[in-house]
């Protein structure tokens, strides 16, 4: 019998795709690779493919996806590590994880460089799913961490500091990420009125 840890077959066929994709993304040649591309490095036909995504715009979104989850469960993880015993610590350790990652993964620099891939879109004009994601793990982690914290101002705090590190993210400038996890700790003590 199978250990129930064993992934599927449909879920071995998407992440091989979604391997094929990211490949050919930080390769820098996403705007050139077909369907087909993807498919044959995945080892699996152009239907297969087609049938698991349906498009490449969709493809590209999953992939964008899976690397935003990955972004979040590093930033949870790292968040427990530090073990911060207050909101505003956790808020300057989760940016400066998240701006830490950022400046060396791979997929963002492609999508900052190639700017006729289109993947940097799935952060900016067409990043909503990647906002929610983001922004529904702050609201869980500071809610089930700190459940003295009103619940809205969790939410504005979430929404302002997602939006301000995603726009960190996309458009590095020469701040230390340091000096920008500390400026967003201390918007996050206004924002979670712990200095009221």
């Amino acid at each position: 019998m199978a250990s129930s840890v064993t992934s599927s077959p449909s879920s071995r066929v998407r992440s091989a795709l979604l391997n094929a994709a990211y490949d050919a993304a930080v390769s820098g040649d996403w705007a050139r690779t077909r369907m087909a591309d993807v498919a044959r490095a995945a080892g699996v036909s152009r239907q297969t493919l087609y049938n698991e995504f349906g498009s490449k715009d969709a493809l590209a979104q999953a992939m964008a996806m899976r690397e935003v989850e990955r972004f979040i469960a590093g930033t949870e993880a790292a968040l427990d590590e530090a073990n911060a015993d207050d909101p505003i610590t956790a808020v300057g350790a989760a940016a400066l994880y998240t701006l830490q990652q950022a400046a060396d993964n791979p997929l963002l620099k492609a999508a900052l460089l190639d700017e006729q891939g289109g993947l940097l879109s799935f952060l900016t004009s067409r990043g909503e799913p990647a906002m929610k994601a983001a922004r529904d793990s702050f609201e869980r982690y500071y809610a089930t961490h700190w459940p003295q914290l009103s619940a809205d101002d969790i939410a504005v705090a979430a929404e302002t500091i997602t939006r301000l590190t995603i726009s960190y993210v996309v458009m590095p400038g020469d701040v230390p990420a340091e000096t920008i996890a500390h400026s967003l700790a201390a918007l996050a003590k206004k924002l979670l009125r712990k200095d009221r």
